[in-house]
């Protein structure tokens, strides 16, 4: 990078901040708005990590850099990442950028606030209820709590959490020694933050009764019901269901209205993580796959998959009115939680949660949501189904491609057949074979920038690739161009 004088300290100089951050701004729109949302740009520039390293020049020093050099030091830092809003990145749930959302965000970052007391977060404060409201109206309640957390997989321990302290409430004060040995239950399927979970709040991962599912990914109901009657038997106290509404790989619904008569006929909690598919939620023609989501008793749904509202938005949504997430997490600060303000104390939401300092996640949604309107949401989510859809019956017009199963939702599983294991699905080492494809199609596009799509083996199948249709700036001409960039890439196989 070009030497020059050193930028000296911005405090105090508003007008030098205000021209940095144009500069920044200015930065942000040309190579991460215009170019990374392009498909004649590259998807990313690879890089091995060792140069990477030198290209970035890490190293933090006691000297300060000219304005010049902090610019570049953005640009480098935006060309060596990978642009997840570009139309050809497939590679997780979340992709695509919505502009009223990282508007959002961007406001948000600006004013740094704390979503802790109402006296500093008072517009946020109000926001957040009013959001987690419309939220809870979609799953089907009229009345509830809630709160925005880091993540889907802090939802889901804030749930195990919750459904431990309303059976043992004295497990907040005395711990592990109040309880017996306890047990949850989840489909094979569900997402490993359930058993990482169980083991951050001390139940252990023992603790997690795997229940069989079908062939196509979802819970079966008849063996949920064995396994709670085996661990009954076993000594152990049932007292926590997870089902998954969009499972992480095969996309699949657990058929909720089954699960709840179960955990209706044991008393059990029943939370549904819906951490990917709760957006579905939205669209009256696809909606009924969730159909028996409002007799959980928690939800956990994260707008910034399928609805592009942005890293992070992760709300947990609670049937509950009996203010069980403060008295599950709450530990009355006095500098913080004053019984003695001049405004309604209850409108200080710090103490439904585990952590102190928490970030605004509301505003994204809500203007988002006030552009596109609950109207713009719904086409967004069916047009996701009906790009998968179209993907799935282009792949079968095509040699080649072989579908894992038909998908019921936005995740697109199949295997690319190269052109020297086609018609060879007999020979004993076909599968061995086969799975090493989806690693080196992988590595070829990564290097080569074209696009981002994940894999994975599942059960007994080998590797296989996992399209996800989410991003909503997505055309037929891009599912196209995914199938055209597997074949080129793999031609040679």
């Amino acid at each position: 990078m070009a030497d020059s004088e050193p930028l000296l300290s911005l405090d105090g100089d508003p007008v030098a901040a205000e021209a940095l951050l144009r500069d920044v701004f200015g930065i942000v729109v040309d190579e991460v708005i215009r170019k990374g949302t392009s498909a004649s740009e590259k998807v990313c520039e690879w890089k091995e990590p060792e140069e990477l390293k030198q290209l970035l020049d890490l190293e933090l020093r006691s000297h300060g850099e000219s304005r010049e050099q902090i610019l570049e030091r953005c640009r480098a830092v935006i060309r060596y990442s990978v642009k997840t809003c570009h139309p050809h990145f497939f590679n997780q749930l979340f992709s695509g950028l919505d502009p009223h959302a990282l508007a959002g965000r961007i406001v948000t970052e600006s004013l740094n606030t704390s979503q802790y007391t109402y006296e500093i977060a008072p517009v946020f404060v109000l926001m957040e209820e009013e959001v987690l409201k419309k939220l809870r109206a979609l799953v089907g309640w009229s009345s509830g709590d809630g709160v925005f957390c880091p993540g889907g997989s802090i939802s889901n321990m804030y749930a195990v959490n919750l459904a431990r302290y309303q059976r043992y409430p004295d497990c907040k004060q005395r711990g592990l020694r109040a309880l017996p040995p306890l047990a949850l239950f989840t489909s094979k399927e569900c997402h490993y933050s359930i058993k990482k979970g169980a083991a951050f709040l001390g139940l252990g991962t023992d603790s997690v009764r795997v229940v069989k599912a079908d062939e196509r990914g979802k819970m079966i109901p008849e063996d949920l019901e064995r396994q709670i009657s085996l661990a009954k038997a076993e000594g152990a106290v049932p007292f926590l269901v997870t089902a998954t509404s969009g499972t992480t790989v095969l996309g699949a619904f657990d058929p909720l209205e089954a699960i709840a008569d179960v955990c209706q006929r044991h008393g059990l909690w029943l939370h549904v993580d819906a951490a990917w598919g709760g957006s579905v939620l939205l669209s009256q023609t696809h909606r009924h796959l969730l159909a028996g989501i409002q007799r959980a008793d928690s939800v956990a749904w994260n707008p910034h998959k399928l609805l592009t509202a942005g890293l992070q938005c992760s709300a947990l949504l609670l049937r509950d009115t009996s203010n069980l997430l403060k008295r599950c997490h709450g530990s009355q600060a006095s500098y913080l939680f004053q019984q003695d303000k001049f405004y309604d104390v209850a409108l200080d939401t710090g103490d439904k949660v585990v952590q102190c300092g928490r970030r605004v996640d509301c505003l994204k949604l809500w203007l988002m949501w006030k552009a596109q309107g609950g109207q713009g949401l719904e086409q967004r989510v069916d047009q996701a189904f009906a790009l998968a859809r179209y993907l799935v019956e282009e792949l079968k017009k095509r040699e080649g491609f072989e579908l894992v199963m038909e998908p019921e939702f936005v995740n697109v599983c199949f295997w690319f057949v190269p052109p020297s294991l086609r018609g060879k699905q007999g020979s004993p080492d076909y599968a061995e074979r086969l799975a090493k494809v989806a690693p080196v199609l992988k590595e070829r596009m990564v290097k080569e920038g074209s696009m981002m799509v994940g894999y994975q083996p599942h059960g007994t199948r080998g590797n296989f690739f996992r399209m996800v249709v989410a991003n909503p700036a997505l055309t037929q001409a891009d599912m196209d161009f995914f199938l055209n960039e597997l074949e080129r890439l793999g031609q040679d196989l």
